[in-house]
């Protein structure tokens, strides 16, 4: 009796996970997710991290680096290449959008990074397209990202 009540709630928490993975994720421009020279802040309604604004419950902490920016740039798109399941879309002068599939339901995550001008740091941004439930993987994606850039002495 009680392996079947496992097991029900086992079906129950992998087709919620499911459902939320098949929904269709919405599409924004690479100029509507910058506003007063910042990425948007993390919404309410979907599981993310963002470095803006600072005192967010979502909070992360932007990547300071100590070379040319655009030296930056080219390190950090090296470090995407080889980040599991993931592909940068969009690349302009002070932004980067990349996507992630998850691992094990396959939903979709979307990475920002944006350097602004005249400042030696890059603004990060990881959110979930349609879950509000990551289990940490939107900050560990990041952080990872961060430790790999530091190895690199950026």
């Amino acid at each position: 009796m009680i392996r079947h009540f496992l097991s029900f709630i086992l079906v129950v928490i992998i087709s919620f996970f499911m459902i939320n993975s098949i929904a269709e994720g919405r599409d924004l421009i690479g100029n509507d997710r910058i506003i007063n020279d910042h990425l948007l802040p993390c919404l309410s309604e979907v599981a993310c991290v963002s470095s803006w604004p600072k005192d967010s419950q979502s909070y992360i902490a932007p990547i300071v680096y100590h070379i040319d920016k655009n030296q930056a740039k080219e390190i950090l798109l090296k470090v995407l290449t080889v980040v599991p399941r993931t592909h940068v879309v969009e690349t302009q002068d002070n932004y980067i959008l990349a996507e992630a599939k998850g691992k094990f339901f396959g939903g979709m995550n979307d990475i920002e990074f944006y350097f602004p001008p005249n400042l030696s740091m890059i603004e990060l941004r990881s959110t979930s397209r349609n879950s509000k439930f990551d289990l940490g993987v939107n900050r560990r994606r990041l952080e990872q990202i961060r430790l790999a850039l530091k190895d690199l002495n950026i």
